[in-house]
């Protein structure tokens, strides 16, 4: 029997976090991750959450075209599915795909029977694999935040592969609240910690960023409410 060849970055640091973040969002924050991305009330914390991730969503699908029809984008990282959701409203044929079995169920559930033109396939999965084929679009909002530097860079180039127009990603940029949070993260034991979202210096970013070739930096938009912060970076092929 032939085996099959490893994924990207499978046996890395990159892997381990994965999984990692695959079994949390599967068990532990499912629930609280299910309540926060609909309509229930939720707490005032949460609420500044919600309220931020709703921009930061909104700002992603802006820097679309607004016409995607017949177009291919890979929704990496979708959890429970809005922002693919939304896309192929417009058009869009979407692959809507994230580590959390149990979100990407939750997705399909919330998808309406009548979409208009666009298309959905969702899948349970690692969004480097090469075997989702090419996009003409490629959207990572906060599926990067947990992954140093080098690991997130290096993803975006896996994605830069399958890629032809752009590809929109957020980081969590480093301030002195997330830098704090970051560090007393780590007091904590092994098996008592979420997966912690890394903070990066966005001119970190923009140095590695520089080196991949056949790209170059768009747009940027940073989103503040409460305690969510994120910050939305635009590639764009070029040549």
């Amino acid at each position: 029997m032939a085996t099959r060849s490893p994924l990207p970055f499978e046996a890395s640091p990159y892997a381990e976090r994965r999984e990692a973040l695959a079994n949390y969002f599967d068990s532990t924050a499912r629930q609280a991750w299910i309540d926060l991305t609909s309509d229930t009330k939720v707490s005032g914390i949460r609420a500044t959450v919600r309220a931020g991730r709703d921009e930061m969503r909104n700002t992603l699908l802006s820097w679309l075209p607004r016409d995607l029809r017949r177009t291919r984008i890979l929704d990496a990282g979708c959890g429970t599915g809005a922002l693919a959701i939304e896309a192929a409203c417009r058009g869009a044929e979407v692959t809507g795909i994230d580590v959390a079995a149990g979100l990407v169920e939750v997705a399909r559930e919330r998808t309406p029977s009548f979409i208009g033109h666009g298309r959905i396939r969702w899948m349970a999965g690692d969004m480097l694999d090469p075997e989702l084929g090419t996009f003409a679009h490629v959207v990572a909002m906060d599926s990067l935040i947990h992954y140093s530097p080098e690991d997130l860079v290096d993803a975006l180039a896996q994605l830069a592969e399958r890629c032809t127009g752009s590809i929109l990603f957020t980081f969590a940029p480093r301030t002195k609240l997330l830098g704090a949070m970051h560090e007393i993260g780590k007091v904590f034991p092994k098996s008592d910690r979420s997966p912690a979202i890394v903070p990066v210096r966005e001119a970190e970013v923009r140095e590695r960023l520089a080196r991949l070739s056949g790209w170059s930096i768009g747009r940027t938009k940073r989103v503040s409410s409460g305690f969510y912060t994120s910050q939305a970076l635009e590639l764009v092929r070029h040549g």
